[in-house]
């Protein structure tokens, strides 16, 4: 059963209501995040919860409880799973419920949502895929995990429609990140990733890409690159905290990667062995 969360009620996601005057109806106006979670381990917990302290204080949104109130309960949506399989947990936070008006209301409280959906086991690493481009015309709060999400879905719907899993989004010629993920690459042995500027998000799966690369003593470039660039790459890899790490073989239809698989099967051997290491046993 999915489970639903709202300022203290729990129950069936479907019995779950928010206030039709809950700010996120009218503006989006909140923040958000989503991991996985298998037996009640939540997979990177602290960075999860380190990114959405951030993004509140990045807009001004007071913290709905405590950090440890808030481990707390997420640790208890978490254990509600049935044993053994994979899910989604995923929490938001909202700057409260008022009267439809655009600046911040006075003497409200934010609004903590958490759901926790079922995703059956976990996405294999180094799954294949393949990708679409999307012109990125999102503001600059890239960095921040809002919960303004229609570029997003534009972009995932436009890679759907291409028979594809992942649109990558680009400002002219230069790659920033993808739809719902972030997107590096492996070339000439080295681990290509965009900075972790205001164009992308700073994802906690590309964080820990980067750990696992220097830990197999793959050097690191963080710079931005473009198009070209990523149809040359050897490896293309696209990474979120729901799916951890796919590698694209098609690109707008071109062959792409596929150069370097030994380095890939490293770094995916790398990524494994922190992720198991997390859960306790050999999920991946």
């Amino acid at each position: 059963m999915d489970i639903g969360y709202y300022n203290g009620k729990i129950g069936p996601i479907d019995e779950i209501s928010i206030p039709l005057n809950d700010r996120v109806v009218y503006f989006g106006d909140g923040v958000y995040e989503a991991t996985m979670s298998c037996n009640g381990m939540i997979l990177d917990e602290q960075d999860h919860i380190d990114r959405f302290r951030s993004s509140l204080e990045k807009l001004s949104i007071q913290p709905p409880m405590q950090e440890e109130e808030l481990r707390a309960q997420l640790r208890e949506i978490a254990a509600m799973g049935e044993k053994g399989r994979c899910y989604m947990l995923y929490w938001s936070a909202t700057r409260g419920t008022a009267k439809r008006k655009h600046c911040f209301p006075k003497g409200v409280s934010s609004n903590l949502i958490i759901t926790l959906t079922d995703q059956g086991s976990f996405a294999p690493l180094g799954r294949p895929l393949k990708l679409t481009t999307f012109e990125d015309r999102r503001y600059e709060y890239c960095n921040i995990k809002t919960l303004n999400l229609i570029p997003s879905v534009l972009a995932a719907q436009a890679a759907e429609e291409a028979g594809c899993e992942e649109a990558v989004f680009h400002r002219g010629d230069i790659v920033t990140e993808c739809a719902h993920s972030n997107i590096s690459m492996l070339k000439d042995g080295a681990f290509v990733t965009a900075p972790a500027d205001h164009w992308i998000l700073p994802g906690i799966a590309r964080k820990n890409l980067i750990k696992c690369a220097k830990k197999a003593g793959i050097p690191v470039v963080e710079k931005h690159y473009t198009l070209d660039e990523l149809y040359e790459a050897d490896e293309i890899i696209v990474s979120s905290s729901s799916r951890q790490m796919g590698a694209a073989y098609e690109l707008e239809g071109k062959s792409v990667g596929g150069k370097d698989p030994e380095l890939l099967k490293k770094l995916i051997g790398e990524m494994a062995g922190y992720l198991n290491a997390q859960l306790g046993e050999n999920v991946f």
